[in-house]
């Protein structure tokens, strides 16, 4: 150590000395190195759709204030929702939510010990996706009769 050196200096050399030299451990494998599996996929994807319901409530909590507020700030939102944007943004939403519903049954039974063998893990995770689907297909099918149709 110099005296006079700056703390952040010897610490950083420290760190370079010790921590940062690879030596002759191996480097750590990227992502680009794997073959995506269908538990990783799904795991990754239940994260996201999580974060995505957050983001879509934020969107219903718009919604339902701009209903409090009156009826101009409500034809605001019903016009956003109601353009093709919005209507993405919302079937994105619905999917989310039965994705992670019906992600999260599937949790349900592995914290009861059942369904770990490997066949039993791939098709229930083809069931969930295609589970999702249908639950969304089924919704905005059943939204759209009620609603008289997409205007």
């Amino acid at each position: 150590m110099v005296r006079g050196e700056p703390p952040r200096r010897i610490f950083m050399s420290f760190i370079q000395a010790r921590v940062m030299s690879t030596g002759s451990r191996p480097l750590s494998p990227h992502l680009q190195v794997y073959k995506p599996q269908i538990t990783s996929v799904l795991s990754i994807l239940h994260r996201i759709t999580g974060v995505a319901l957050t983001a879509g409530t934020l969107l219903l909590v718009w919604w339902l204030a701009a209903a409090a507020a009156g009826p101009g700030p409500f034809a605001t939102v019903q016009s956003v929702m109601g353009s093709w944007i919005g209507l993405l943004l919302l079937l994105g939403w619905s999917w989310a939510l039965f994705y992670h519903l019906c992600n999260g049954i599937r949790h349900l039974f592995w914290d009861s010990g059942r369904g770990f063998d490997m066949p039993t893990v791939t098709a229930s995770g083809w069931a969930v996706v295609a589970a999702s689907l249908l639950l969304t297909a089924a919704t905005w099918i059943a939204g759209c009769a009620a609603a008289g149709g997409m205007s």
